[in-house]
């Protein structure tokens, strides 16, 4: 089954008096671009850490998030003074903005500083080493967690996904059906336009000759061909789309020669409830193009 590349995954592990959280968000993209947000990551835990993401989750937007949040009794983080200061000014401005603002008293000022200290950043724990050798196991365990749920969630995507492609190929097929059922209608018009134009200028066109030139025009105007190919190229999607691990990009050119096949068709028409269709088969092929561009 097919994975979308959207995700979002999300574990916890214990680090002594503290809590660090692990989040992994995910979007498409053309290759594997890896973004590690945080300064709490020592420098000898990226390279591994970057292929474990590269190898798990093979391409997309990757960003991996690593917050820390200190327990009551752990004390060892100097505040970051700076970060109080700016978020304690912006959170007053605010206040004074809004309608009926009253100086607040020395109680409310300290309800509002205590609010501050808990907002993120204020305990500056980059200049500590929170996460270290001994705990690296726990982290590592709450990022291959976080690993599995965004799989999980990119799995359950990824069915959603498939229903709704698939069933645009379907479409497309059913459409082409229609087109096909129009050929006898389209080609009569066609003979009887020639007939017509001829009768108007006053010629008696010899029949063997009227009938060799009717049978040139019209090859001109065959769509054969491009049912065929239409017909083998959406069989090739399906096959892909069902047997290969990650088929998104081959599934994006296989739309492409999906999308040649039909415009050739629409330009062949010359029949107004064909043309119809074919801007009906376009809209179900772009959907399709907007959608595979998030598998995997």
């Amino acid at each position: 089954m097919i994975k979308s590349m959207t995700g979002y995954g999300k574990a916890e592990a214990a680090l002594g008096n503290g809590k660090l959280t692990v989040e992994i968000r995910t979007l498409n993209a053309k290759s594997a671009d890896i973004n590690i947000k945080s300064q709490l990551l020592p420098k000898d835990k990226e390279l591994p850490v970057r292929k474990k993401l590269s190898d798990r989750l093979v391409r997309g937007t990757i960003d991996l998030y690593l917050t820390y949040e200190a327990g009551p009794g752990d004390t060892g983080h100097p505040i970051d003074a700076e970060a109080v200061r700016s978020y304690y000014g912006q959170v007053l401005g605010i206040r004074k903005e809004l309608p009926g603002f009253v100086a607040p008293g020395d109680e409310e000022n300290n309800a509002l500083l205590a609010a501050v200290l808990r907002l993120p950043d204020i305990v500056d724990v980059r200049k500590s080493d929170v996460i270290s050798e001994e705990n690296w196991p726990v982290v590592e365990a709450a990022l291959d967690e976080a690993l599995d749920r965004l799989d999980a969630y990119r799995q359950k995507e990824g069915e959603a996904l498939y229903r709704d492609v698939t069933s645009r190929v379907g479409n497309i097929l059913s459409l082409y059906e229609e087109v096909e059922s129009f050929e006898p209608e389209r080609l009569e018009t066609v003979k009887a336009r020639l007939l017509k134009n001829l009768e108007e200028l006053s010629q008696q066109p010899d029949s063997n000759r009227f009938e060799q030139e009717l049978i040139f025009y019209l090859e001109k105007y065959d769509i054969n061909e491009e049912k065929v190919r239409l017909r083998q190229h959406c069989r090739y999607f399906m096959e892909t789309i069902d047997s290969e691990p990650y088929p998104g990009k081959k599934l994006g050119f296989i739309i492409q020669e999906m999308g040649r096949e039909i415009n050739t068709t629409g330009s062949k028409a010359n029949h107004a409830l064909i043309q119809q269709r074919v801007v009906r088969m376009k809209d179900e092929l772009e959907k399709i193009r907007e959608q595979s561009m998030n598998i995997l």
